[in-house]
């Protein structure tokens, strides 16, 4: 599985709102990084 397509910028501000290492976010399988985004999608609403 090859990394996300992620510019930098964007990857320290996702890790920063997940609450995960920067490490640990680049390492993280798509369709995870989705549903957690989705999850903050509901709880912002």
């Amino acid at each position: 599985m090859k990394p996300l397509q992620l510019s930098p910028e964007t990857a320290v501000k996702l890790a920063k709102k997940l609450n995960v290492p920067l490490e640990q976010l680049m390492h993280m399988p798509q369709h995870i990084l989705i549903q957690k985004l989705m999850e903050l999608e509901k709880e912002n609403k």
